[in-house]
């Protein structure tokens, strides 16, 4: 038995009353969890209401380690957010991000810097007033946690090379982007949290770059899908 941090980041329903649950957690990467009747079930250690997305948990869990389904024996809410799960901006962010760590851990090994970030991450989100930038930022730190955060040593050049992740002064292949929305996305280089999210953007602006980063995770990750949730994200943000 293992006792670790964990961050819920995929649900699924399984029949009538079961679920199957993904979490990143802190001891071992990524784990999927068997959770039997628990939709069904009033008592017990294990509540369905445990299972929100990104939900930061305490479990207590069997690790095989085999790549099958593991075994939950308990779960107790680790951090209780004040507005993610409530406010209706920040729950569409949530389904954005979840989609997004499905789409971009997949290692079952220990990983605890990424795990601080995501962390970390979530209270902040769970915390601010101004978020609006706030999945743009997210998706360039965890760049980094991914290895393959842009080498932004020569940020002033005026192409960004979306295939070798780099800035640069000519186009050397059809992914080199250029314009007004590349100079938007430099913005986020360099920058702290807050600084992030009071840079000003219009709902194009934002847009832009929004998808310049997932075009920017396509290149890079292999399997890499655009979320379903953009979409609604996106006209929420408008």
């Amino acid at each position: 038995m293992v006792t670790t941090n964990a961050i819920v980041i995929g649900t699924k329903k399984y029949g009538e009353a079961d679920l199957i649950v993904t979490c990143f957690t802190e001891s071992d990467g990524i784990k999927t969890y068997m959770l039997r009747g628990v939709l069904k079930s009033k008592k017990g250690k294990i509540r369905a209401s445990h299972f929100q997305l990104l939900t930061q948990l305490e479990i207590e869990a069997s690790h095989k380690n085999k790549g099958t389904l593991e075994y939950l024996k308990d779960a107790k809410i680790a951090l209780h957010y004040q507005t993610l799960h409530t406010d209706v901006v920040k729950s569409c962010l949530v389904m954005f991000l979840s989609e997004i760590l499905i789409s971009t851990i997949r290692e079952e090994e220990k990983n605890e810097r990424l795990y601080h970030f995501l962390s970390r991450s979530l209270v902040l989100l769970d915390h601010a007033e101004e978020y609006g930038n706030f999945h743009i930022y997210f998706l360039l730190q965890l760049s980094s946690y991914l290895g393959f955060y842009p080498d932004d040593t020569n940020k002033d050049l005026p192409y960004f090379n979306l295939q070798d992740g780099l800035f640069q002064d000519e186009v050397t292949n059809i992914y080199c982007e250029k314009g007004p929305f590349i100079n938007n996305f430099k913005a986020f280089f360099g920058i702290k949290f807050d600084e992030a999210m009071r840079t000003k953007l219009t709902k194009s602006q934002r847009s832009s770059v929004l998808n310049l980063l997932l075009l920017y995770y396509q290149l890079h990750l292999q399997g890499f899908k655009k979320p379903k949730s953009l979409e609604i994200l996106q006209q929420l943000f408008n």
